[in-house]
């Protein structure tokens, strides 16, 4: 195979691959054996290794004659299980099946296909396969001058399956008819269109529910069908030929068991859920804590406050690398750090893998052979936007070490958030070497192995902890090291907004939940308090709520003009009234790897009209969402799902499921409705997460007579503890109702971890859309007083106050 790195990756990512010659043209089956938990399969050209991890997970790795196989996976940390498998020898193919999964090999021609439960999903068309870069665009081999050969593995396509994945685009949900770069690259300034982003992932997932994920991180494409000849192709410059195939029941299942292949995430520190003060940047101490203070004085919450580049240095270029506080504009970076704590904020500083050799630690970085190298190997230095620079290798033990070392500092003095910054790597010559590799072989997992760092030394300097890893760009997998993606540097326009739903809902299908925009947008000083209102109260219903901007403009909303600051604040405190409903879902997320936003696909995944819909989402199960993406907009489109009808969540009015409806916006929220059935736990605000407890919180339900059971939960910890579920540091109560007649039960019941005490909880119990006032309300078996408004149809109860384990109300309408 040819692994010769690419010249230019930059002119490639435009070429058009050319198939040269069909390896497996004259494939033969040879013969199969069945041993040690997988299937051999050999070829004329090579043989098939088939391993099952589980019933819904299934992995191929084709080994070319003279070739041996690579068993490391940068992807992977499942291990294959003992899943009970069937071998059935037919005259023409062989049946090699899990309860799940079955993989049908055609002897002649050679063919592979895969079904779930009967169902296909789908077939190699000619496999492992030779293609040639179209040298007329650029692609030549560095070292030959000759065009550049690719590897590739070649899928069959049903003409109308609908195709999601490649990591963080913005092309349409359903991307099939593109051809993905596979180079992690920052788009500065997109829109509502790119193809190539920080963050990309060799992963397809498709409307038949099922993904297919291509175990290699080398450089190279994914190709969607771009030709328009029902292909899905995979190409690598070279590594391993190794793709598992996940499918499920459901949507869910398929994430859940892509995350249990790749990893789930961790639950972060709460008030990673909280606002984030944040702009380009803050440039002296003062700066900083007269923001703090502001943002405690106009009574918006706030949980943690973010440096940019000043930090280490007063000027954008010529100091990155210092990674030290710059002592003229923050004398007392401790104290500073310790008084942000005592008001409840949690400091984050940026770093950058550059160091340049104008920064304080270059001599540091070059005697203790930090730095990544050119072929000769002596640190290899270039120019880019920021200076003369030279990159961390993060692959060797000398520059994790000397990074993780610089990050233990900053922990001593209080800082509690890594921003990892650019780490693409944003500029990454192909001449580079790394201690595991050539650029282009280890290009696409450097922000995965950086983030790796980050959580691995967590775990071992400061264990009880949970990192919060703020990077861009990442690999399939980096959701177990905690990362919480951005998607870079967004125009502030509303071409910039309109794509951020997209990025985030396709994300979370590929297994990465924590996938947010700079709230407002990033990039260009534009002053525009529609776009900015908007753009935040979307933020509410999607996973990080941080604001973010060059700093011409404020990005923060206590130095914006009243009526901005005044819709921003109400944004800002539903977020910290949601926080129950929103931890919730960050525990469902590290338990079963569900997104916390949702495509409607989850919901109705036999409904093609919904395929390609970005416009609503579900938040969590209950939530939907429909976040004003047009200037000036004065109605929306809303698409209501079948299997439910909704409510407004500000008005109560109530919509059957089912069809599309235009609904008259307001200008201080966006469309939200809840599911008929569903349970929203809700909080009083706080002016931080430090503050928040369920001593007491506010529990919303939905009646309504369509609805006979529902049920929902909250998950409660201490915030900060590392795998506290885990360690049984953990309360978990579930909230279910049973409709019989006009008798309306409600049940709380709790679930409570060994090392966890319950607290005395009272419960300010709401019960919507209930047309009459009830005859009678008892709470755990007693007749109780209640309240119940005929206008807005709302019946209210107090549960006092207990450690009880199982609370009860039931309500005779």
């Amino acid at each position: 195979m040819n692994a010769t790195p690419l010249a230019t990756f930059a002119a490639a990512t435009l070429l058009i691959s050319l198939p040269a010659h069909a390896q497996n043209a004259d494939r033969k089956f040879d013969g199969v054996t069945q041993r040690d938990g997988h299937l051999e399969v050999r070829t004329s050209d090579g043989n098939y290794l088939i391993t099952p991890y589980s019933a819904g997970i299934i992995e191929t790795t084709f080994v070319p004659k003279g070739e041996t196989a690579d068993p490391t996976s940068h992807a992977v940390v499942l291990a294959p299980a003992a899943v009970n498998t069937t071998l059935k020898q037919k005259a023409g193919s062989i049946e090699y099946a899990t309860p799940g999964i079955t993989v049908t090999i055609s002897k002649s021609p050679f063919r592979i296909a895969y079904a779930y439960k009967g169902k296909p999903l789908v077939a190699e068309k000619r496999g492992y396969i030779h293609v040639t870069d179209d040298v007329a665009r650029g692609s030549k081999d560095i070292n030959k001058g000759a065009p550049r050969e690719l590897e590739a593995i070649e899928f069959a396509l049903d003409k109308n399956e609908a195709l999601y994945g490649a990591g963080s685009r913005a092309v349409g949900m359903n991307r099939r008819g593109y051809r993905f770069t596979l180079y992690n690259k920052a788009h500065y300034g997109y829109g509502d269109h790119s193809e190539l982003m920080g963050y990309t992932m060799p992963v397809a997932l498709s409307s038949k529910m099922y993904a297919i994920h291509f175990d290699n991180p080398q450089t190279g494409y994914l190709d969607f069908d771009s030709a328009k000849n029902n292909s899905l192709t995979y190409e690598a410059i070279g590594g391993r030929k190794t793709y598992q195939v996940i499918a499920g029941d459901t949507w869910e299942d398929v994430v859940g068991n892509y995350t249990s292949l790749t990893g789930k995430q961790p639950l972060p520190p709460r008030w990673a859920f909280g606002n984030f003060a944040m702009r380009f940047g803050y440039r002296n101490e003062q700066q900083a804590r007269e923001t703090v203070d502001k943002f405690i004085a106009d009574d918006i919450p706030l949980d943690a406050i973010v440096f940019d580049l000043f930090w280490f240095g007063k000027e954008i270029k010529g100091t990155m690398g210092n990674l030290a506080w710059d002592q003229d504009s923050f004398p007392n970076p401790a104290g500073m750090i310790a008084d942000f704590q005592n008001k409840g904020v949690q400091t984050v500083v940026i770093s950058e893998p550059f160091v340049l050799d104008t920064s304080s630690r270059w001599r540091d970085a070059v005697d203790k052979q930090v730095l990544a190298t050119g072929v000769d190997g002596k640190p290899l230095a270039y120019d880019f936007y920021f200076g003369h620079t030279g990159l961390i290798d993060i692959f060797g033990k000398q520059g994790k070490d000397w990074l993780w070392d610089i990050y233990k500092g900053l922990h001593q003095q209080g800082v509690k958030g890594v921003w990892g910054d650019l780490g693409e790597p944003e500029v990454h010559p192909t001449e580079t070497r790394h201690a595991t590799g050539s650029a282009d072989q280890v290009h696409n997992i450097y922000g995965h192995q950086w983030a790796r760092l980050v959580a691995e030394g967590y775990q071992r300097d400061f264990p009880n902890e949970r990192p919060f890893i703020l990077m861009r760009a990442g690999y399939s997998g980096t959701q177990r090291y905690g990362i919480m993606p951005w998607s870079g540097d967004v125009n502030r326009g509303w071409d910039g907004l309109q794509s951020q739903p997209e990025i985030s809902l396709q994300m979370g299908m590929q297994g990465v939940g924590y996938m947010h925009s700079d709230l407002g947008g990033f990039a260009n000083p534009v002053l525009d308090n529609e776009l900015y209102q908007r753009w935040l109260q979307y933020g509410v219903f999607q996973p990080v709520f941080r604001p973010h901007a060059q700093d011409e403009v404020p990005s923060e909303p206590v130095y914006r003009e009243d009526r901005t600051r005044a819709l921003a604040r109400e944004a800002i405190r539903l977020r910290y009234r949601l926080l129950p409903y929103n931890y919730t879902l960050g525990f469902d997320n590290n338990q079963q790897g569900l997104p916390l936003m949702r495509p409607m696909l989850y919901e109705e995944p036999g409904n093609a009209k919904v395929r390609a819909m970005s416009s609503t989402y579900l938040w969590g199960k209950d939530f939907l969402v429909t976040p004003v993406l047009k200037q000036g907009a004065a109605t929306a489109g809303v698409y209501f799902p079948a299997r439910s009808a909704w409510f407004d969540f500000y008005t109560g009015e109530r919509q059957a499921g089912g069809a599309t409806r235009s609904v008259a916006l307001t200008p201080d929220h966006v469309p939200v409705y809840v599911r008929a059935g569903a349970f929203i736990p809700m909080t009083k605000v706080v002016q931080s997460t430090r503050d928040y407890n369920t001593r007491h919180i506010e529990l919303h339900y939905w009646h309504d007579a369509s609805v006979k059971a529902g049920s929902g939960k909250l998950y409660d910890d201490d915030g900060l503890t590392a795998q506290a579920y885990e360690q049984g540091k953990y309360e978990l109560l579930r909230f279910t109702s049973k409709l019989q007649g006009t008798a309306l039960s409600l049940r709380v019941e709790s679930e409570l971890g060994k090392q966890y005490q319950r607290p005395q909880r009272g419960i300010a119990l709401t019960v919507h859309n209930v047309t009459a006032a009830p005859s009678s309300v008892r709470i755990d078996g007693r007749v109780a007083v209640f309240a119940w408004d005929d206008a807005t149809k709302l019946l209210t109860v107090e549960l006092p106050a207990s450690d009880q384990a199982s609370r009860s109300v039931d309500i005779l309408l």
